[in-house]
């Protein structure tokens, strides 16, 4: 709190300034008796409350002037013409009247007399706020390419204070850059332009211009994101379901999505030719009886209008076997392996039986001797 002397028509007054939730206060105490008002501030077209209080009134006369100190209220009775203004409650102590339909020539300082001597004056200060006209949403082009910049605007027309614009994609609070044009009677159109590079995640992804306005509340507009992007490619083996064998078949299928969606598919052997006998049906490649001079990488390549893109599938022919059938067990290999293991026994046995006998004969001759 801030106080300030200062003289009012001749008395000796102390100004008390405040300023709590963006709105001003000027409350002015004479001696004796206390007028008290308050700041105002409405939107167009609503109806403005102008207060004028009294502490500790000895039966003094309460009158309201308007901005050109002409009189609206002299106690209870209303002289001036403009019916907007009605008699809300009237007392020894508070004269409160309101100001219905309220446009910008209604904007001004207002006046709380007391008929004292000399007389005292508070001041009513109503600002007419104007909301924004609905926010107008444009952008450079309507369909983005993925890794392309695109540019959106958000208008905000005819407001008073000017408009604060704020932007979000998604969940994400993006920066504009705003300009603000200076139109009349304080009035203000403000523009916002956003500039952001697509991908193509943000394919759908809303695009929101919020108007932040104290005359209005959740005023915004959206726009959702078209962004084209290359194809996305994958190689899925339909069949077989394990290893690739001698003799056994291969159907390969490509699965290919792009905005737009892609308008060719093609399949290719990578640095080799296709198998003469491969048959391609649409997105499916489809090789019988494999043998392994078909090995190597298979590429399917899909194309639209952003671009290319593919996968490779390796394929590598096992030799082949009787379905169901257990895996040979190599018999002579298995026996080989059991003969070097017991000839090593035989060997570690016939150099530990030399080693005992040559240790115990060293300890028969060394008693014969102590002997």
């Amino acid at each position: 709190m801030l106080f300030h002397m200062m003289k009012i028509n001749g008395i000796r007054t102390s100004v008390a300034l405040y300023c709590k939730s963006c709105m001003c206060f000027l409350c002015v105490t004479a001696q004796g008796q206390n007028l008290v008002t308050n700041n105002v501030s409405v939107v167009e077209g609503e109806t403005a409350i102008i207060s004028c209080r009294v502490k500790n009134n000895d039966d003094s006369v309460i009158q309201l002037l308007n901005p050109n100190r002409q009189t609206i209220y002299f106690r209870d009775v209303r002289p001036l013409k403009d019916s907007r203004f009605q008699l809300v409650n009237f007392s020894d102590n508070e004269l409160l009247v309101s100001l219905s339909n309220v446009s910008l020539s209604d904007e001004g300082r207002y006046v709380c007399q007391l008929y004292t001597d000399p007389p005292q004056e508070a001041y009513a200060d109503i600002t007419v706020l104007v909301p924004p006209g609905n926010p107008i949403l444009e952008s450079r082009e309507e369909i983005v390419s993925e890794g392309n910049e695109t540019e959106i605007t958000c208008t905000a027309m005819g407001s008073k204070p000017a408009s604060t614009i704020k932007w979000i994609k998604g969940d994400q609070p993006l920066q504009g850059e705003a300009t603000v044009e200076e139109l009349y009677d304080r009035m203000f159109t403000v523009t916002s332009r956003l500039r952001l590079t697509v991908s193509k995640e943000d394919d759908g992804v809303a695009v929101i211009c919020i108007i932040d306005h104290p005359a209005v509340k959740d005023f915004q507009a959206q726009k959702y994101l078209e962004v084209q992007y290359k194809p996305e490619v994958q190689i899925v083996v339909e069949f077989p379901e394990g290893l690739t064998r001698e003799g056994e078949n291969l159907e390969l299928t490509c699965k290919a999505k792009g905005k737009p969606q892609p308008h060719q598919i093609n399949w290719l052997k990578v640095d080799d030719d296709f198998p003469s006998h491969a048959v391609i049906t649409g997105s499916d490649l489809f090789i019988e009886n494999l043998n392994k001079s078909y090995n190597g990488t298979y590429r399917c390549v899909a194309s639209n209008l952003v671009g290319e893109a593919y996968d490779d599938y390796i394929l590598y022919v096992y030799d082949s076997r009787a379905d169901g059938a257990p895996q040979k067990i190599d018999h002579a290999v298995i026996g080989g392996i059991v003969a070097v293991v017991v000839f090593a026994m035989l060997c570690l046995l016939i150099v530990l039986g030399r080693y005992f006998a040559r240790h115990k004969g060293k300890s028969k001759g060394t008693i014969l001797t102590s002997a």
